[in-house]
């Protein structure tokens, strides 16, 4: 078990205490008024943490507070993870951008594009082109998620049983062959959607590797980064440091709501959004990436592959909004990293930059958010549990608040 700790004063590496502490106002203030239950915030500069906040609650009818080793559901804060394991299969020559997804999951041999219709009146075409791996990887693919409800394919997915993206009772390659199913929403590489595509990503590492995807991450990322907690599951002594998962009832009072099942090895093993994890082990996994892929002595990726995901991946560098129409909005997101799938959104606005070459990062579904700041050597994480998503509240302020602490 590692703990997150303060190593330096804010004003040692650049930052503003008083700018800090405005921050820790503003979301304390959020937790008093009932709106989260609880919070950790670190700020990371030159690699060193200035600036660790716990306050509220990680179990608000236990009495127990949001402390540094507190275990989080980090939901799409899995994705980097997954496709940062992808990556490494990359170097090594075991796949390649351009490879079909069928030459690993023969099922997406035939894909279908919707053209009409609904339900069982749904019409298909067979697609102009096959699904390729860097589609995965920026959420092009044309895969949805069932819950959106915006398009009748979202329908097909929830007929399925996938509402929320596992069939039931399927493991992850079971999964991933009803998706392979269902008509995809458009032609792949012409469009961008977040959806399941990290899981079909995650299945591809376990075929490649011939590993479940659990044994893959664990040998291959979080063993040699030392996050000494994170995984798909939780043990009995870590059960009592896990938060609780909240949502909001119909008065909009915080109440408790089921999380993935973590006690025991999960069946489905969701490369998008299954995995546990402190703030000391993404710490660990946003400075290996801050460092371009290597974190004491270790490395897990070239600078350069890196880099690749730092940058812009739509055709023609558009913005992900005017790519498509998008069901899912992140505030302040502009183009659209390659690896780390939604999550490595490029945003020049974090560094006040002219161009795409910007911090990262991404938001996940229980007000967890992270971003690495390459340009001003900076890394940030905000940790919360309370779903449906508040990120869309918690995110901008938090990027204009730790903007207005940096001095140097």
């Amino acid at each position: 078990m590692g703990h997150l700790r303060q190593e330096v004063e804010p004003e040692s590496v650049g930052l503003d205490a008083e700018a800090l502490d405005r921050l820790d106002r503003h979301f304390a203030r959020l937790v008093d008024d009932g709106r989260l239950p609880g919070y950790l915030v670190a700020v990371a500069r030159h690699g060193q943490v200035a600036h660790l906040t716990t306050y509220g609650r990680r179990d608000r009818a236990a009495g127990l507070p949001v402390e540094s080793d507190t275990l989080w559901r980090i939901y799409s804060m899995t994705k980097p993870v997954t496709s940062v394991a992808a990556l490494m299969l990359l170097e090594e020559g075991r796949l390649g951008l351009d490879d079909r997804v069928a030459d690993f999951l023969p099922a997406f041999a035939e894909p279908r594009v919707y053209v009409g219709g609904t339900g069982p009146g749904t019409r298909t075409r067979p697609a102009e082109q096959p699904l390729l791996m860097r589609h995965l990887l920026t959420h092009t693919a044309g895969l949805t998620f069932g819950f959106y409800h915006a398009h009748p394919v979202d329908e097909l997915y929830r007929d399925a049983g996938l509402e929320s993206s596992v069939a039931p009772g399927a493991d992850l390659a079971e999964t991933c062959e009803v998706y392979a199913r269902l008509p995809l929403q458009f032609e792949p590489g012409t469009r961008w959607n977040y959806s399941v595509a990290t899981n079909v990503l995650g299945r591809v590492i376990e075929v490649v590797s011939g590993q479940d995807l659990d044994a893959f991450l664990h040998q291959r990322v979080l063993g040699p980064l030392g996050m000494t907690d994170a995984g798909f599951q939780v043990t009995d002594e870590q059960a009592g440091r896990l938060a609780e998962l909240y949502g909001e009832d119909g008065d909009g009072e915080l109440t408790p709501i089921a999380g993935l099942p973590l006690r025991g090895r999960p069946r489905f093993l969701s490369g998008s959004g299954g995995m546990v994890a402190t703030a000391h082990d993404y710490h660990r996994f946003m400075e290996m990436l801050r460092r371009r892929g290597e974190l004491d002595g270790t490395r897990l990726l070239r600078p350069g592959t890196v880099d690749l995901m730092a940058s812009n991946h739509l055709p023609g560098g558009a913005d992900r909004r005017s790519f498509g129409s998008p069901v899912h909005q992140e505030p302040g997101n502009a183009g659209l990293g390659f690896g780390l799938g939604v999550s490595v959104v490029v945003d020049a606005s974090l560094t006040r930059a002219p161009s795409s070459e910007g911090a990262f990062g991404w938001s996940g579904v229980a007000t967890t958010t992270f971003w690495v700041d390459p340009r001003r050597d900076l890394t940030v994480q905000f940790l919360s549990q309370l779903r449906p998503t508040a990120s869309h509240s918690v995110f901008p302020e938090l990027k204009r608040l730790v903007h207005e602490a940096v001095r140097a």
